[in-house]
Order: C-alpha cells, then structure tokens, then sequence
C-alpha cells in the first residue's frame, strides 16, 4: 500500500481527492493510505502559532522552522511504522522541478511520500533544507503561484494513484493517456453517432481495430502538432508516425481549402 502524509494547516482541504471519484474508490479499497499533519498541532504557545514575520523585512509572513520540521518528523516515523524504510519528503513549490509524466511514474514507484504543502511567503529554509531532517525533492505543477501547497499536493496524488494497478476500471485507461508516449491524446467518441448535425468519424464505427489504432496514433500525432509542437521536438518520430503526421497535414489543408 503506497503511504501518503500531507503536512498542511488545511487538512479538511484533502477530503476532496481522498473521498471523491477513482481515487477515493481507490482509497477505500486500501490500495493507498492518507494521512494529514497540522502544523499547528507542533506548535509551542497557546495560539498554536505557525508563522511569523520575514527577518530582513518584507511583506507577508513565513511558516516557522520548528513546528514544520515537528510535523515532518511525526510524518516519517507514521510511515517508519507503516514499514516504509525510507519514505520521499516532497515540498510542492513554484521553485522546484517541473512536474511532468516521466516524474509521476517515478514517484509512483515510490513506498511512501511526504508532502510539504506551503503557505504564507514560504517556508523558513531551515525546515526545507535538503538533508536527513529536511527534504529529498522540490516539485512545482507549473510556472504560477498558488495560495498554498495544497493544491498542488492534491494534483501530485491524483496523477500518482490513477497509475497504481487496480485503480482504473480498465487498465488500459492510465496507458493511453496523454503525455504517457509523449504526444496528448486522441478524440473520443460517444453516443449517438450524430449530435447536432457532427457525426462521430466513420473509421471509429468500422469495427477494424488496426485502421482504428492508426486513426488514433494519427489524430495524436495531429492534435500534438497543433497544441504544443515543443512535444514533437523531444520525441523521435519513427517513419510511420511521421507518414501519418503528413497525412493529417495534408487532410487539415484540404479542409481549408474546401472551408470546412
């Protein structure tokens, strides 16, 4: 069972990811564990104080080193005792590395995480320093700043969980998502066939799995060309990817031509 601790002053916050859709399912049937840590609770005055003003000056308030640094270590003995023998302590932040599919699977593999969920300007340096009290990785979701970490940690667990075996109806569903073999996904299709006046591809209702799995490898080829062409720059096309690429081209221009 993969082990997740979340240190956060909002932990009501993670009952959203943890009771709702494929990963509360998962969740319930035990393929992973939760467990939210309060700042607060690891604070030493009456007011359960947690932040405290910038030294040097400054807008805004930093979160304290001591109650943070309490509440990380109480995460990673929970998890010692859970039997993870040396769980991952994660700080979701705009400075850290960005997070991506490659990265998801990495953690994935993981025994057990800890997340630093931030608030406030930030987090006192002496709390986040890499080290055997501190932490080991710095992920941001993406280039913008958030009110906190929570959110950020909530994306984290999704992307992770939907990857463990057993969560996804259909264990095909996590392979064929996008950025999974580096291209975004297909359109998909549903009843009825026609919805106000579009029909659904023909190739979709022919039954013929290989003109099917063509037709898809195609429209990601094409939709990845048009939506973030940075992708096709990392990614080494073989022939066939790069025929059908043309071909898509070629049917978009025609389109055009014919003002469709």
């Amino acid at each position: 069972m993969l082990q997740f601790d979340v240190v956060t002053i909002f932990p009501a916050m993670f009952d959203a990811v943890a009771e709702a859709g494929v990963i509360g399912r998962a969740r319930e049937k035990g393929i992973y564990q939760l467990v939210a840590w309060n700042p607060r609770d690891f604070a030493q005055n009456a007011y359960r104080t947690v932040d405290d003003r910038p030294y040097g000056g400054g807008p805004g308030m930093v979160m304290m080193a001591e109650p943070v640094g309490r509440a990380l270590a109480a995460a990673r003995q929970r998890q010692k005792s859970a039997g993870v023998q040396k769980p991952r302590v994660v700080h979701l932040t705009p400075q850290g590395r960005l997070l991506n599919h490659q990265l998801v699977m990495e953690l994935a593999g993981q025994q057990g995480l800890v997340l630093l969920a931030g608030r406030y300007e930030g987090v006192d340096e002496r709390a986040i320093a890499r080290g055997a009290n501190g932490i080991d990785d710095e992920i941001s979701i993406g280039d913008y700043v958030l009110s906190g970490g929570e959110l950020a940690a909530m994306v984290l667990i999704d992307c992770i969980v939907r990857q463990l075996p057993g969560v996804l109806g259909d264990a095909e569903s996590a392979h064929q998502d996008s950025f999974v073999n580096g291209l975004l996904d297909c359109p998909h299709y549903t009843r009825p066939e026609v919805c106000e006046g579009q029909k659904v591809p023909p190739v979709l209702l022919s039954g013929n799995h290989a003109d099917i799995s063509r037709w898809r490898l195609k429209q990601a080829l094409g939709r990845t060309w048009q939506r973030r062409p940075d992708l096709l720059v990392k990614r080494v096309l073989s022939d066939d990817e790069r025929s059908l690429l043309e071909e898509f081209k070629r049917e978009m221009c025609t389109q055009e031509l014919n003002g469709a």
